[in-house]
């Protein structure tokens, strides 16, 4: 684990010398902007300074990625407050977020849904598909935000800004790029990217540029701490593509095209299979493979506009089409062979506005998604029903559409008010559902609609300290998931179809502060999450026919709630070093079933994060071309277990998961104008240790070395 990114470093370089700013600003981005006026866009869907956002809000930025050498963007995540990755396996990676994960936490792609109607409500593999090497900077909203973003926004919204073209001259034309390799030793893997930016500025200054970039990376056997060592089946490939082009219609005006496309191959489900290891009395799978292989690609076209006169000053508009594709091919141990497949193709399209008006400034506009979800198994020896679906229902459509609203209104110079409104439509359409009863085909036509509201207020203490107080709603309408799956979860249960759901409800209320001055910065926030009607799986008290697996079926049975403390910090404790850590606490109850003879009774939120800290120092030269920075990170044993946690017993020790202290430390030399070098030391004392809830064990002493060169 490196250094945490820095939620205020512009400011902080401030102080830090001109040279440090220079650095931070070196790789423009006109879509992600830079620099000591740091702007996000995702509390609020507008420009916004942070530290005036009444949200907890963080930055991972193009420096935070570079330096912090994630394999993976979940991985990115991990040190921010609230927040803890689950990896089923190295491949994957779920973030949990105050609480939350998979389905109720959404992820956006410059604006575009990454979520479908095919997530599923534990950790899952999707945001492992996003290519860490390919943005420019990530932006994490914590809390429900379904008011600005819909269904699905509930633990928190995290959106990821992909890279622009950045080489353009005062006229005429432009060219480079760079390249970038990385190597680990525990996770015996090797990272490259390559990247070709060509820039056209023309006489009246319009721009046109391009961005191609590629990127591959293969994984071997990750080896554990001192006492677990290598660990087989492992290992997978991934490879990246991508294309961005940026033609400046005038100087307010752009048009934004994006072609991506990320591959993963023969991801393991270590954990299941009989090449699983146990650690702590966890059992070991019975499977002899379990792998995933994953496909996505996207492609957009934006409309950016500014400075626009009339009623309405700026629009964004978009038009989007998205494959995401996943095959998984199973052996069990008596040798018999399973492919489960899906296809969703997701068309989606959204119109954003702005707006000055008597009565605040208005942000509005209207978004809508399709999911054509195609889903087929195959068996070595064919079973009863097993043409009519796969882990989903078969050729069926999932739509999404909502419209909202969102008013600022300034009280003053030092306080201000936010209000918002979204009307939500969701529907599913399936003509082949497997009927766990009679394995026959059924249908399910299902439609849910929603109403959800915010009001948040900020107000300005002194120049440097403003506090802020919300409540905001949360929604996820359920999902093709909820009502069609039929396949295996957890540590060997048989989920299946239940086609009468509800939609879950969530309400947040926060108080939080933030405190920003030339040598220090910082925010903590005080969260509740009221949870009502949530879905969630159960034992209905039999068994599959065929495999003789237990069978878990779903209801909108969890009432309840999260709560928790969270705290980010940084010092300048002189010129050139700086102090800074998080620290976060959790606690919850949700209403569940233990088993099918119970009744509903009180539970923990599945996989509730442990109490966690985190302290760090880091340092940087005066002329900014090296640096230097060592994190202590401390979990505590996270043995609050629900019922079902207890019986995920592959991934989850018996009594819970130990606590562990990771000590870390990273460095990095600009050696010149045109290349740096990143090495980072983790694990540095080789902990044995296990990241609650995931399939095998985190990295033992791990040395990561990255080289990048511009040209």
């Amino acid at each position: 684990m490196n250094a945490p990114p820095l939620r205020f470093r512009p400011v902080l370089l401030s102080a830090l010398g001109p040279a440090l700013v220079a650095q931070a600003q070196a790789t423009p981005d006109p879509q992600a902007p830079q620099g000591p006026q740091r702007v996000v866009v995702t509390a609020s869907r507008t420009e916004q300074d942070p530290f005036e956002a009444a949200r907890s809000i963080d930055v991972v930025d193009l420096q935070d990625l570079q330096r912090g050498q994630f394999r993976s963007v979940p991985q990115a995540l991990r040190n921010l407050p609230s927040t803890f990755i689950q990896e089923t396996s190295p491949g994957q990676g779920s973030p949990y977020l105050r609480g939350f994960t998979a389905y109720n936490n959404l992820m956006l792609i410059d604006g575009i849904r990454l979520n479908n109607s095919t997530f599923r409500s534990g950790p899952n593999q999707y945001w492992a598909t996003i290519d860490p090497m390919s943005l420019a900077r990530i932006e994490v909203l914590r809390g429900p935000a379904s008011t600005l973003y819909g269904s699905d926004a509930v633990g928190g919204t995290v959106q990821v800004f992909t890279k622009s073209p950045s080489r353009y001259a005062a006229d005429g034309v432009s060219y480079g790029g760079e390249t970038y390799g990385r190597y680990a030793t525990a996770e015996d893997s090797i990272a490259t990217r390559g990247e070709i930016h060509v820039g056209f500025t023309g006489e009246d200054g319009l721009r046109t540029g391009v961005l191609i970039g590629g990127s591959a990376r293969s994984l071997g056997d990750i080896e554990g701490g001192r006492a677990t060592g290598r660990q087989p089946n492992t290992s997978h490939d991934e490879n990246g593509f991508d294309v961005k082009l940026e033609h400046w219609l005038a100087r307010d005006t752009k048009l934004v095209f994006l072609h991506q496309s990320y591959t993963q191959d023969d991801v393991p489900r270590t954990h299941s299979t009989d090449q699983g290891i146990s650690w702590r009395g966890t059992s070991v799978g019975s499977n002899l493979r379990r792998d995933n292989d994953q496909n996505r690609r996207l492609t957009y076209l934006q409309l950016h506009k500014d400075g626009m006169e009339g009623g309405v000053e700026s629009m964004k508009l978009s038009v989007s089409w998205q494959t995401q594709k996943w095959v998984e091919d199973r052996v069990r141990s008596s040798g018999a062979a399973t492919v489960d497949s899906s296809r969703v193709n997701t068309l989606g399209a959204f119109a954003q506005f702005q707006s000055a008006s008597a009565i605040g400034d208005l942000t509005y506009g209207v978004d809508f998604y399709r999911d054509h979800v195609d889903s087929a198994r195959r068996r070595d020896v064919y079973r009863p029903g097993d043409e009519i679906q796969g882990k989903v229902a078969d050729d069926s459509t999932y739509d999404l559409f909502g419209v909202f609203v969102q008013d600022v209104i300034n009280l003053g110079d030092r306080a201000r008010v936010e209000a918002g409104v979204r009307y939500t439509y969701a529907a599913a359409d399936a003509d082949s559902v497997r009927d766990p009863v009679t394995n026959g085909r059924i249908s399910l036509n299902s439609s849910w609609d929603e109403l959800t509201a915010n009001v948040r207020g900020i107000a300005s203490l002194t120049d440097a300290v403003n506090v802020y107080a919300g409540v905001s709603q949360g929604f996820r309408a359920p999902s093709l998931t909820d009502l069609t799956s039929f396949g295996i979860s957890r540590s060997g249960e048989q989920e299946i179809p239940v086609t009468d759901l509800d939609e879950e409800r969530f309400t947040g209320y926060e108080l939080g502060a933030k405190l920003r001055s030339s040598r220090a910065s910082a925010q903590a926030a005080w969260f509740y999450t009221d949870v009502e009607d949530q879905i969630l799986r159960f034992p209905n008290g039999t068994n599959e026919p065929v495999t003789g697996l237990p069978q878990v079926t779903k209801g909108n049975v969890g009432d309840g709630f999260i709560q928790g403390f969270e705290l980010s910090y940084t010092l300048a404790l002189m010129d050139q070093t700086e102090l800074f850590g998080s620290h976060s606490y959790q606690y919850g109850r949700i209403a569940n079933y233990q088993n099918a003879a119970s009744t509903l009774s009180n539970d923990y939120p599945s996989r509730l994060m442990p109490m966690q800290n985190m302290l760090g120092l880091r340092w940087e030269n005066a002329l900014g071309n090296f640096h230097a920075a060592t994190t202590v990170v401390r979990a505590e044993d996270a043995d609050k277990l629900s019922f079902r946690d207890q019986g995920d017993t592959q991934r989850i020790p018996p009594g819970g998961t130990p606590s562990y202290t990771v000590w870390n430390a990273s460095c990095g030399w600009q050696v010149s104008e045109q290349a740096s070098l990143e090495c980072a030391i983790e694990n540095i004392t080789n902990v044995d240790y296990r990241v609650h809830g995931s399939g095998s064990n985190s990295l033992g002493t791990n040395f990561v070395f990255g080289l990048r060169v511009t040209f």
